[in-house]
């Protein structure tokens, strides 16, 4: 199958054709002939499976017809580095229909969107939380819009996003196209689905195992010998990029600047920095300045690096759905990719999660030549701060150890170590302006 069988609109299919795009994803397949029916769709599918494109096209290809220069599509999604690549995918496609798109999110200045919103646009790509900021200043007419999108609706929700689209929603024409993509369904979001959608068709792909071309394992550790535990892996390891998830953005930060202190060009994606910032650690990393990106699922959106050769799960994921989503993010483009998660007691309740869904056990593996018995350090006192680290058991230099300290290691074998201080970037706060 080609693209030609949609019947898209001829500049619609230059850019295509521009992008070099040849055979359609299934998602793809599944989701564009209904929308350009004019159906509402729920459509479930991760990262990297080509669902921007799923909904973009049509979009093109329904504004090719009718007035322009006014805001006739509206995409909402939970980051703002998902809303630049959506924007970035949307022009690449819209290169030879004369459509235009803009960005609405936090982190910048607003006084920049304000004109270009001013000067005219059919699609408009937001955060809820600035989107709703432009409404409250009537510097965004979205009376006009035909088509409304909502990407990555779980993590909109993992966000606390929810009230904020519903407020959005209130500002939109009732009689509309509405089309909901999501890696995962919580019960809240199918709520949400019922609520906005009419008769919907559901496409799905992608969700139900891990690509054939993702190995993954399991790593049984204490909760602290974490740290050490994952360093040892990175030694073992022949890698490429490598994406590390955590549960909370502070625990990214620490991490993150952990590795670089064990030698690694390691950044991290936490919270409340510039988006400047936020742009380095993801050029860094896309570039390979940085080998290793420590991250939340939340952060992480947005992030389309095909070379990823490893995912590691610091902290295991809370759905067995979230577990298939995470490791799929490597194995791309036709490459073998490995998925390591560490699983501490704590984590048996969603490793049998896990292993029910999949079918069978997933992989147990332990180190070798790592101490799994090495004892927690002890906490000093309240209010004492020793002024040099704890002895490391059974070695005779002192050295960072636990989750707090991690030993030296060595950087990988085909980079440089850097010194100084990690690159950050922020998954913004709860509400993104």
């Amino acid at each position: 199958m080609n693209f030609q069988l949609f019947n898209l609109h001829p500049g619609v299919l230059a850019g295509v054709s521009g992008a070099g795009f040849v055979t359609p994803t299934p998602i793809q397949t599944q989701a564009i002939p209904p929308v350009m029916l004019g159906s509402d769709v729920i459509g479930l599918a991760q990262t990297g499976t080509g669902k921007t494109a799923a909904f973009a096209l049509p979009i093109l290809h329904r504004l090719m017809q009718g007035e322009r220069g006014r805001i006739r599509a509206l995409i909402v999604a939970p980051t703002r580095e998902l809303t630049e690549q959506i924007h970035k995918a949307i022009e690449l496609l819209a290169g030879r229909t004369g459509l235009r798109s803009v960005t609405v999110y936090g982190g910048v200045n607003i006084n920049a969107q304000i004109q270009k919103l001013k000067k005219g646009a059919e699609i408009v790509v937001a955060c809820p939380g600035r989107l709703l900021d432009h409404i409250d200043r009537k510097t965004v007419d979205l009376s006009g819009v035909e088509m409304l999108v909502l990407d990555e609706a779980d993590h909109m929700f993992d966000m606390g996003f929810l009230p904020d689209i519903r407020r959005i929603l209130q500002r939109l024409p009732a009689k509309r196209q509405t089309l909901l993509f999501s890696a995962t369904m919580p019960a809240e979001i199918r709520h949400l689905a019922k609520d906005i959608l009419r008769n919907p068709v559901s496409v799905q792909v992608g969700i139900t195992a891990p690509a054939d071309t993702v190995s993954h394992a399991l790593y049984p550790v204490a909760s602290h010998l974490k740290t050490a535990l994952l360093i040892n892996l990175l030694r073992q390891t022949r890698s490429g990029s490598v994406l590390v998830f955590t549960r909370t953005k502070q625990r990214a930060k620490r991490l993150g600047e952990q590795l670089v202190r064990a030698g690694y060009r390691s950044a991290s994606l936490q919270g409340n920095l510039s988006q400047a910032k936020r742009q380095a650690a993801l050029d860094g990393f896309r570039a390979g300045t940085f080998q290793i990106l420590v991250a939340t699922d939340i952060a992480a959106r947005g992030i389309d690096v095909s070379r990823v050769s490893h995912v590691i799960n610091y902290d295991i994921p809370n759905t067995p759905d979230a577990y298939i989503h995470r490791i799929g993010r490597t194995g791309r483009a036709e490459r073998r990719g490995e998925a390591l998660t560490l699983i501490t007691g704590e984590d048996a309740n969603m490793v049998r999660a896990i292993d029910r869904v999949l079918g069978a056990k997933v992989e147990r593996r332990t180190l070798a030549d790592f101490d799994y018995g090495a004892a927690e350090p002890q906490k000093p006192a309240t209010g004492f701060r020793p002024s040099q680290p704890a002895l490391h058991p059974g070695s005779k230099s002192r050295t960072h150890t636990s989750a707090f300290y991690a030993p030296k290691a060595k950087p990988f074998e085909n980079g440089k170590q850097r010194a100084g201080r990690s690159a950050t970037c922020a998954a913004g706060p709860r509400r993104t302006r």
